[in-house]
């Protein structure tokens, strides 16, 4: 018998402001909403434990949690902190699971500095200009 798979989903800063900030671009639903979707079209198929924080000590050290669970991957949207946190690449790279990093926006259309995504090195897949699918299409990636 198989055991079903489990995701921890870790949202950066100002993703608690989806559905209010730059919906052109983020869209207009909000982080409880696409949670909801997400897990609606999962149903069954595996079991997901969402986290999100504006802190990015608070993220190392949730990714540093991840060493001593039952976890089957990581998806993760770093947010900003993807451009900027060597902190957080560091971290990433002591897993030994698949790492799914997800934007909601293509950042290559985006302003120059959004390109570059330090924490891109340690991801086993990068997904982004897929909007609210984003984190669909990351677990189904693991579940295939």
């Amino acid at each position: 018998m198989t055991s079903i798979k489990k995701f921890l989903i870790i949202n950066g800063p100002n993703l608690n402001m989806l559905g209010k900030r730059e919906p052109e671009i983020y869209g207009k639903l909000t982080l409880p909403e696409i949670i909801d979707y997400t897990e609606k079209l999962l149903a069954n198929k595996c079991l997901c434990t969402w986290y999100q924080s504006n802190i990015e000590g608070e993220i190392v050290t949730k990714i540093q949690d991840v060493i001593s669970t039952d976890f089957s991957a990581l998806v993760i949207n770093p947010g900003a902190y993807s451009h900027t946190s060597v902190a957080i690449l560091d971290a990433l790279g002591i897993l030994k699971i698949p790492i799914i990093e997800v934007h909601l926006s293509n950042t290559h259309r985006r302003e120059d500095f959004r390109q570059t995504k330090l924490t891109a090195k340690a991801s086993t897949i990068i997904m982004e200009g897929l909007g609210k699918n984003a984190y669909l299409m990351a677990i189904e990636s693991q579940l295939l």
